[in-house]
């Protein structure tokens, strides 16, 4: 290490310019990395979807679900399989293992599909395979809105998609609120019943005449001729002309009996912005592009067509993440320069002028080597990273500290600089290459953490250990190349004095003396930091809670209400809300049928993007003045669902019930709901068994069908005038980028339950009434069913009220005495789970962590003793994590505070490592182990405080909440960047103040205590 050293050294210009090509480097790289808010992960879910319109979900879980569920089922690695049947549609999902392969699943799950389709109906459409991908989420959601008609309005989003998808690093344009071209054929019946015409004909002259035919060519022996039949719909007109009955010489058109429009599907539901009809454009940028480049294009293209668009249409940005990030980004940013000034300010106030200016060099070169790094290996810049960044800023000068705090003793000593400072890194070299190592042992299991959970967080592991590795070539390297060069003669100078050394040696004096005592005494306060947060603590928690950007009120009515009922009352809870200073867009979308991710009573949504945090109320106290403002409104249930930030999602209570009795698993739903009401402090609680409500069944007696030459499927075709209208055929027309279906259907004033009994069919025997062999009854209503892993389940969800935990409250449902029929399964899923799974790996991670560091340890020392010494200071140092979780009123978090406690750890154990070592070489030169444990303390008081010190300072912006503009210059309180990492931040601060204590004065008594006990001077 000597020669490597020296080599450093005496080529310094060489050196020298290698970390001026690693700063440019990582500037160059911090310009071209992407920037994103969240980290890119790979959830391991995809799913494949089913739809054949107009099947029942009791026919869809049979015909569509089980068989694909029976294919999908052989797949490896599955970790769970969820299916969804609903009217016309049918869903199975599979979430994999961590760790899968996504290019392989997908390609495994296809081939199942594929096996599969042979057994679906041949009336399905292609079964269709999504693969989730976080990627490819929108950026950025711009509302068009104005008092125009729903088709101008559809057709000015469409032009704007075309032109934002000519963005290169745009992926995609997705148009919410967007509906199906239809080409609508509206007929009387008693026209159709007078000239008897039958469904299926009809049917069957649409699609022979709807035919591309290829001619071929014909060959003359003087040229070659094309020959064409020009027969595929293309316009209104070639529909108008198509036959439909011939007699004799007579032939009937459509033009002759129909009335022919182009139109949209019936409404799904409808949208709005700010009260005005509109629609939404959801757009995704290509992987690995720069979000905010990307936007910036999106938003230069947007200004430019402004001036062209009809007067009254206004252009709103509902969601644009953009903005988040740079105000994330600068926030970090602000905190990393704000934590860099705090450590140089204090080197400079013990150390001087010149050494701080070189140790303040060694924190740039390390952040933009391992920049550079993360750069070169695909990583993006998001909001891990940053914090990652700042976590290590006070970490990356231990080692520069440390060697830079021998040397300058060396150039008291009289030493000349080069020699001051190769003596000081060789000595030092073991001792931080050691601490370093143990540090990175303890964030290397990190980057084995499996789920979504895990693929989110390993960028905070894996950013430490480059930034750190960058960090010892920064102390061994260029900080003795750059201390090399002083010009300083070798003539001895006035000994290094350290404020409050004499007071501390009094003190180590005096615990040296007492060492079991001293112990005694410590294990005690541990004990009663421990006692004081049992009593005292603010709950358990697994993901920080952040103040949102954005918020929405979800409105649940049952009933069979038809959309434009539920619109009305999702109007009634708009009007009621808009106003609101604190709120910049409201988007409002009504619903005919809420999708699989929403509860089934859910008529509609309405979004709000806030103000800046800094201008308006939590939104907590948002919450409830849109609540009170609401409250009287009847029929109608409100629910308030915050932004979700980090990896979780969702309600934190989930209950999946199984069984084979819809009736049974009925009878425990509601026994449960009513446990959990009971008990309280659940909020919220649903549930997504079917609706109650009505559906009409037509019966057909085939026997008597048959007498009359009827069948199902002519039943069938005359029942679908009435509702959605009978398919004829498609055709593409010019305006269009998908196929428009031609549906002929009877006018508006027809389609009642009433028509139903009134329907005519031609046959052989005449028109018959359908009522001659069909009987409507009514019958209860079946909505969307729920299998998991291949069983029908009922899944009950539940937010869990203020003052309350997740954990206290399942337990105490546990415990309830609860009761459920035979047959029925009960599993907790949720985010119980997804504590309960981190919290299992995070103690996993801590056991390998601490063997790895006691096999350094043990080759750093030889000592098992002393290596127990310092692995005990990491059970210590614990008590700090919940005293700085106390002080700062933070609740414990199971992943930001599971891993701070790794992370606190790896950097416990450096202080300790060095101490140590300076006592054995103490002990080697022949002191006895009192005298040796005095100058070891007051030898490393000072770097031992300077290490600590710069670490605590660099997390306290983010422990205080604290956002500090210093080029604007400004203060901020309690950003949202801020937030999410208090509780990580308290744990490491706290926990490090507690353990440098410990360092400074337990451990001095540990080594004495264990030389005085020593039957011989041989060493376990």
């Amino acid at each position: 290490m000597r020669a490597l050293i020296a080599a450093a050294v005496y080529r310094s210009r060489a050196t020298l310019l290698a970390f001026m090509l690693l700063l440019l480097g990582g500037v160059g790289a911090y310009q071209a990395i992407p920037k994103e808010a969240n980290p890119d992960v790979t959830i391991p879910i995809m799913y494949v979807s089913m739809a054949l319109e107009g099947i029942s979900p009791e026919d869809g879980e049979r015909l569509l679900v089980r068989p694909m569920e029976q294919e999908l089922r052989t797949l490896e690695g599955v970790k769970k399989m969820t299916s969804t049947a609903s009217e016309g549609h049918a869903a199975v999902m599979l979430e994999f293992d961590a760790g899968f392969d996504p290019k392989q699943a997908l390609q495994e799950v296809r081939e199942k599909v594929d096996s599969a389709r042979s057994e679906l109906p041949q009336e399905a459409d292609e079964p269709v395979v999504h693969e989730i991908n976080v990627a490819l989420f929108p950026v950025l959601s711009v509302a068009l809105s104005g008092p125009l008609a729903e088709g101008e309005l559809v057709m000015i989003a469409r032009r704007l998609k075309d032109e934002i998808e000519g963005i290169a690093e745009v992926l995609e344009v997705d148009i919410g609120g967007d509906r199906e071209d239809v080409l609508e054929i509206l007929v009387d019946p008693q026209v159709l019943d007078g000239y008897g015409i039958d469904y299926t004909q009809l049917f069957n002259l649409v699609s022979r005449n709807n035919r591309l035919v290829a001619a071929g060519s014909l060959d003359t022996g003087a040229g070659r001729l094309a020959i064409k039949v020009p027969g595929v719909i293309e316009d209104l007109d070639d529909v108008l002309g198509l036959p439909l009955k011939v007699s004799g010489d007579s032939v009937v058109t459509f033009a002759d009996v129909a009335t022919l429009r182009r139109t949209f599907k019936d409404p799904a539901g409808f949208a709005r912005i700010n009260g005005q009809p509109g629609v939404v454009l959801e757009v995704s940028k290509r992987a690995g592009a720069n979000i905010i480049e990307t936007i910036a294009r999106v938003k230069a293209l947007l200004a430019r067509a402004q001036p062209l668009l009809p007067e009254g249409v206004n252009i709103d940005y509902i969601m644009d993440q953009s903005t988040q990030i740079e105000t994330m980004l600068a926030d970090l940013l602000n905190n990393v320069l704000t934590a860099v000034t705090l450590v140089l300010v204090l080197i400079l106030a013990t150390m001087g002028a010149r050494l701080a200016v070189m140790v303040g060099l060694t924190i740039p070169g390390a952040f933009f080597a391992g920049i550079l790094i993360i750069w070169g290996i695909g990583f993006t810049m998001n909001i891990i990273v940053l914090f990652a960044l700042i976590l290590v800023a006070g970490m990356l000068v231990d080692g520069a500290i440390v060697v830079s705090e021998l040397a300058d003793r060396h150039l008291h000593e009289g030493q000349t600089p080069k020699e001051a400072w190769i003596n000081a890194a060789h000595r030092m070299s073991w001792p931080v290459i050691a601490s370093t190592f143990t540090t990175l042992a303890v964030f290397l299991p990190l980057l084995f953490w499996p789920g979504v959970v895990g693929q989110f967080m390993q960028y905070l592991p894996a950013t430490v250990i480059i930034c750190l590795l960058a960090s010892l070539a920064m102390a061994l390297v260029f900080l003795p190349t750059m201390g090399g060069l002083g010009r300083a003669g070798g003539v001895p100078r006035a000994p290094v004095v350290v404020p409050g050394l004499n007071h501390y040696r009094r003190l180590l004096a005096w615990l040296l003396r007492r060492p079991g005592l001293t112990l005694l005494g410590t294990l005690g306060l541990i004990a009663l930091i421990y006692a004081g947060y049992a009593r005292f603590n603010h709950g358990v928690e697994f993901f920080p809670d952040i103040e949102p950007d954005s918020a929405q009120l979800q409105v649940r009515a049952r009933g069979d209400l038809s959309v434009y009922e539920k619109d009305a009352l999702l109007r009634e809870v708009e009007h009621r809300l808009t106003g609101l200073t604190e709120v910049k867009a409201l988007y409002a979308r009504s619903f005919a049928m809420a999708d699989n991710q929403r509860g089934s009573d859910v008529i509609g949504v309405l979004q709000f993007q806030f103000t800046d945090w800094y201008l308006r109320r939590p939104a907590s106290a948002i919450r409830e003045t849109m609540l009170a403002r609401t409250a009287d409104i009847p029929g109608v249930a409100l629910e308030f669902r915050e932004q979700q930030m980090g990896p979780g999602g969702g309600k934190p209570v989930e209950i999946r019930l199984s069984g084979s009795d819809d009736a049974t698993l009925s009878e425990a739903t509601d026994r449960l709901r009513h446990a959990m009401i009971e008990l309280g402090g659940f909020a919220d609680i649903e549930d997504d068994r079917s609706l109650p409500g009505i559906e009409w069944r037509l019966r057909v007696n085939r026997e008597a069908a048959a007498r009359m030459g009827a069948d199902v499927l002519s039943v069938g075709n005359a029942v679908q005038l009435v509702t959605n209208g009978l398919r004829l055929a498609s055709y593409r027309p010019e305006d269009a980028s998908d196929e428009v279906d031609i549906r002929v259907r009877l006018p508006g004033h027809w389609r009642s339950v009433d028509q139903l009994s009134r329907l005519t069919l031609n046959t052989p025997r005449g028109q018959v009434p359908l009522s001659q062999f069909v009987t409507l009854t009514p019958a209860p209503k079946v909505g969307t069913l729920h299998r998991v892993d291949g069983r029908r389940t009922v899944t009950i969800k539940a937010d869990i009220a203020e003052g309350f935990r997740l954990d206290e409250r399942l337990t105490a449902l546990q415990r309830s005495g609860v009761t459920l029929p035979d047959g029925v399964a009960l599993t907790v899923a949720g985010e119980d789970a997804d504590q309960r799974e981190a919290a299992q790996f995070l103690t996993t991670a801590f056991v390998v962590a601490l063997l790895l560091m006691t096999l350094i340890l043990v080759t750093q020392f030889n000592s098992l003793y002393q290596t127990a010494l310092v692995l005990s200071a990491i059970v210590f140092s614990t008590a700090g994590v919940l005293m700085g979780l106390l002080l700062n009123g933070q609740s414990f978090g199971i992943v930001m505070v599971g891993m701070g406690i790794i992370a606190l750890a790896g950097i416990v154990v450096n202080n300790n490592i060095v101490l140590i070592d300076t006592f054995n070489q103490l002990r080697a030169d022949g002191m006895n182990p009192v005298e040796a444990a005095l100058e070891t303390g007051c030898l490393r008081l000072r770097p031992v405080l300077l290490t600590a010190i710069t670490t605590v300072l660099g997390l306290m912006p983010m422990v205080l909440g604290v956002n500090v503009d210093l080029l604007a210059p400004s203060l901020g309180l309690g950003a949202p960047s801020t937030q999410w990492w208090t509780q990580l931040s308290s744990a490491i601060a706290g926990g490090l103040a507690f353990a440098t204590l410990l360092t400074l004065l337990l451990t001095p008594c540990m080594l004495v205590l264990r030389e005085s006990r020593k039957p011989s001077s041989r060493e376990l």
